[in-house]
């Protein structure tokens, strides 16, 4: 486990089930999906666990198919899913407080996820957040993706921050090895969908149950 940084100058987030609960959209769009194609809908605690593994997983809850056969139906998902994604989806609750917090004492944060570009930019400006975060990377912004630390540390480039100053704070062991490898203190979280595995057990520098367990981590004052 590495030191804290002393001198933290950013805060970089995973996005979906991080940052955002937006497995309530991921499933209805399947569900909707499922209607359209005549087969089950499979349960929303199934989905919700492998929401940080992709679309595909996503359509593997309810098509016990190959992945080619998968691809071919992900068109159509995601079609269903960009109409209806913001519907539902919220931040997790203390996440604006978070925000807020790291904002007032001046420490920028980002988002670096493996979700598609158009879906990405799309969500962050329905949720508002466009216009505050310091850097957005896409699971398609770099040819390699979480866990390979590239887009962390373009996310670092991108809003001028050094990555030994930076925290990564993600619910999946994708975040904490791309964090990790890129030098950033690596925080897995707890409130997330975790893809079925125990944060404590992914190497990260500390496991936290709620966002206000940073704001104490990082001794963030209120903005006066």
């Amino acid at each position: 486990m590495k030191p804290q940084p002393l001198s933290p100058q950013g805060m970089l987030f995973d996005l979906d089930g991080t940052l955002l609960d937006s497995a309530p959209d991921l499933h209805a769009a399947l569900a909707t999906y499922c209607g359209e194609v005549g087969a089950a809908v499979p349960s929303y605690a199934s989905v919700r666990t492998v929401v940080s593994r992709g679309s595909r997983a996503i359509l593997r809850c309810a098509f016990d198919e190959s992945d080619e056969a998968l691809l071919e139906r992900m068109p159509r998902y995601l079609e269903l899913y960009h109409s209806m994604m913001a519907r539902h989806t919220r931040p997790f609750e203390g996440i604006e407080s978070l925000l807020d917090m790291l904002e007032g004492n001046g420490i920028a944060w980002g988002i670096v996820t493996n979700k598609p570009g158009y879906l990405t930019d799309d969500l962050v400006k329905q949720i508002g957040w466009d216009e505050r975060a310091c850097a957005v990377v896409s699971g398609d912004t770099l040819p390699v993706r979480k866990p390979d630390p590239a887009p962390v540390l373009l996310a670092c480039e991108r809003a001028g921050l050094d990555p030994a100053q930076c925290f990564f704070v993600g619910d999946d062991r994708r975040d904490v090895l791309a964090g990790r490898d890129a030098g950033l203190y690596t925080v897995a979280v707890q409130w997330g969908y975790l893809d079925g595995g125990d944060p404590h057990a992914w190497g990260a520098d500390v496991v936290v149950t709620h966002p206000r367990d940073l704001i104490e981590l990082l001794k963030l004052k209120v903005p006066a």
